[in-house]
């Protein structure tokens, strides 16, 4: 959300809903595949489909669990029994227990541990615990890890006894947002934009036996230029220079098979490749097989993403040397049965699945990190994707290293995935700092994706696209030769259905409607004002957002996924974003990329200063726009600090009448504009960036060839102010 935008809401919904929010008991909102959820059947599916091997051990399901205080020791009994992999804080852990900053949550379960070859190890996976984690097996400590978002293992052969029942223990301290560590939106006391707490295992726990010497990754970074693909292999326990041979597979048939040696990138060549895309999402199977027995299944996609310019030298995002246009949604992975884990594998596609639907081929995971089945069905449906790194307090010493360790395990984690086209170090200056390090760290570590230095507000010039974030919007930041102007986010319509929301009351959204009808017919709108943006050089645009969640109502979805409120008819309306562009022909400029000299006072003028024969000589003349440098998207010719200004200027029009004017204009806060005299377009509000108004038939009316006048009063009422106004002709391709 912009600054602006973000300080007045969540003030106003602090004060109203805090208080409601702790007082409130918690919420029975669920999801139709809670229902599907009991201890001997909670996500059965194989975690890691990026390196897959048969043998497996799923230890999700009933474990032991006890809340203690912070420097206590291992139980000597347990509260109660805890549904593993849901958070203690939502309803399907069985639980529904917070726990503070001056808590430990333990956990404990007995497993049978797998036969195991002479030489082989058993490996102990989880895919993710908040926060820091410390796990015992028989007593013996096997591993600490710190980090809520990153998959992480310990070999924990060592630590098992020859025959009956291994004990588990795992410890975990999460101080959320009393620490400085990566928590995304999750505070102690939610309010706001600020969601509940999720602490503990969030992810699958497994068993994996494997040999000693084994393959721990597989990274395939593509080059469809070169018609080749580099496979980085990953071992523990064989030396650098150990044999290893890939395989490529298309549809069963073996189409490029290459002998190498760890430490070294196998490439393979791919004659006659197919090209992953978002309507075309091929991948191709692999296997990795290493020198002493061990082979996993893999896959990758042939893709390139880039920057580059189109057949109007505008810079825009490519994928596959090829302009595209990304509308994505924002999407913040949470659920009201669930919180961060959603209640089974086919719920959590099914959001993947509904967003394509609506018309949107990219996600913006907002502020969170998924299991790695999330990014496999992206690979799989040809969903783009651009991955926030989840926030924290980065501003001491102690945060900013936990920030950059952690952002290192996540990329490392996450860098196979084809549908990964962007990282986002940032959201809207949360915990920002050292910018162009972590920009110049990504581009060099990973140079097969772009990178957005800064979604939202503090734009340090660097990286691959310049980033605004505009509500209701849509806006767009100004052109700039090598990077791409987005729109990071926009939108936030809200509609809350009754009987489908976190809270009966005190729900919000950034615009609030009463009907499907009415938000189809705001969204439709919004499509048609960003069909204009992407005209004028627009590169991608997200839109807030993919669900409601807790007190938010602005997604396309109710929180529990039960209704989709964007009726079809407006879904539909975004496929106009990715065919012909309209043409925008300039009949009067702006002052957004050439100053424009306007007349101006400050002080109320007597008499009809609208009308053309009214004499300015006394005004001031100089150009716009005019306003603080400080307002989002200004443009700043002339400051104007005062409560009001008045403008006039005089254009010359043609001789044939426009048949499709639009205002081209940035106004911050409330305008009139009058035309030869006469109002034109009354303007409530406030925009964070130039926009396209279409002219009524009155105010079209009101314009003649020849000599006109344009006259405009702007009323400051708070925040940011500014005020620029052109005039453009659209014609639709």
């Amino acid at each position: 959300m912009t600054r602006r935008a973000s300080c007045i809401v969540a003030l106003i919904t602090l004060v109203v809903t805090s208080t409601a929010i702790a007082q409130q008991p918690a919420s029975h909102l669920r999801t139709r595949w809670a229902a599907e959820v009991s201890p001997d059947h909670v996500w059965p599916e194989y975690p890691r489909p990026q390196l897959v091997r048969p043998r497996w051990t799923n230890l999700d399901g009933s474990w032991d669990y006890a809340i203690t205080a912070l420097a206590a020791a291992v139980p000597a009994a347990w509260d109660g029994q805890i549904l593993v992999p849901f958070p203690v804080q939502s309803q399907l852990s069985g639980v529904t227990r917070a726990v503070s900053d001056s808590q430990l949550l333990w956990y404990h379960r007995s497993f049978a541990a797998p036969a195991l070859a002479s030489g082989e190890r058993l490996l102990l996976h989880f895919g993710a615990v908040d926060w820091e984690t410390t796990v015992t097996v028989n007593g013996v400590v096997v591993g600490t890890h710190r980090g809520g978002y990153d998959p992480f293992t310990f070999d924990i052969t060592s630590a098992l006894h020859h025959d009956g029942p291994q004990q588990l223990v795992v410890e975990v301290r999460d101080p959320t947002n009393h620490g400085p560590q990566p928590r995304g939106k999750q505070v102690l006391a939610p309010r706001s934009i600020w969601y509940t707490a999720v602490t503990g295992i969030w992810q699958t726990v497994w068993l994996e036996p494997v040999p000693a010497a084994h393959i721990t990754s597989v990274v395939t970074v593509p080059n469809i230029d070169t018609h080749s693909a580099s496979v980085d292999v990953g071992v523990e326990g064989a030396p650098i220079g150990t044999a290893v041979t890939v395989t490529a597979m298309a549809a069963g048939r073996v189409v490029a098979r290459v002998r190498g040696q760890t430490g070294t990138p196998v490439v393979l060549h791919l004659a006659g490749q197919h090209l992953w895309s978002t309507t075309d999402p091929f991948l191709y199977d692999l296997r990795v097989t290493l020198a002493g027995g061990d082979s996993v299944g893999s896959y990758f996609g042939m893709r390139k993403i880039a920057l580059g310019p189109d057949s109007a030298g505008v810079t825009r995002l490519f994928l596959n040397n090829k302009p595209l246009f990304e509308y994505g949604t924002l999407d913040q992975g949470w659920w009201p049965d669930g919180l961060y884990t959603a209640p089974t594998d086919a719920a959590m596609r099914y959001d993947i699945d509904i967003t394509r639907q609506l018309g949107f081929n990219m996600i913006r995971k907002h502020v969170k990190v998924e299991p790695e089945r999330w990014y496999y069905y992206t690979d799989k449906i040809g969903m783009l994707v651009w991955q926030d790194m989840p926030s924290g307090d980065n501003n001491t010493p102690a945060g900013k290293l936990e920030f950059e360790e952690e952002l290192h395990h996540v990329v490392d984690a996450l860098r196979a995935h084809p549908s990964i086209v962007m990282w986002i170090p940032f959201n809207e200056g949360w915990g920002q700092h050292d910018t162009e390090r972590y920009v110049a760290w990504l581009k060099a570590h990973d140079p097969s994706r772009l990178v957005d230095n800064a979604t939202g507000w503090t734009d340090k010039g660097v990286g691959d696209v310049s980033d605004v974030h505009d509500y209701p919007g849509p806006a767009m930041p100004p052109l700039e030769p090598h990077r791409a102007a987005v729109l990071g986010e926009f939108g936030g319509l809200g509609l809350p259905l009754e009987g489908h929301t976190w809270l009966e009351r005190n729900n919000w959204g950034y615009r609030t409607y009463t009907s499907t009808t009415q938000l189809g017919a705001a969204y439709s709108d919004l499509m048609g004002e960003l069909r204009l943006l992407e005209a004028s050089g627009l590169a991608a645009a997200v839109y807030t957002q993919t669900t409601d969640v807790e007190v938010e109502v602005n997604g396309l979805m109710t929180y529990d996924r039960a209704v989709i409120k964007l009726p079809p008819e407006a879904s539909a309306t975004a496929k106009a974003l990715f065919g012909p562009m309209p043409a925008i022909r300039v009949v009067v400029p702006t002052s957004q990329t050439h100053p424009q000299m306007w007349h101006y006072t400050t002080t109320a003028p007597v008499g009809a200063w609208f009308a053309p024969t009214f004499n300015d000589s006394s005004w001031a003349l100089a150009a716009g726009g005019f306003g603080t440098r400080e307002t989002p998207g200004a443009v700043v010719g002339t400051q104007w600090q005062s409560s009001d200004i008045w403008l006039r200027r005089t254009v010359t029009l043609g001789a044939i009448p426009l048949t499709n004017p639009y205002w081209h204009l940035h106004h911050d806060d409330d305008a009139e504009v009058y035309v030869n005299g006469t109002l034109a377009a009354k303007l409530s509000g406030y925009t964070s960036g130039y926009v396209h108004l279409p002219l009524d038939q009155h105010a079209r009316a009101l314009l003649h060839p020849g000599v006109n006048t344009l006259a405009i009063h702007v009323h400051q009422v708070s925040g940011g102010q500014f005020i620029d106004l052109g005039l453009d002709e659209v014609i639709d391709q």
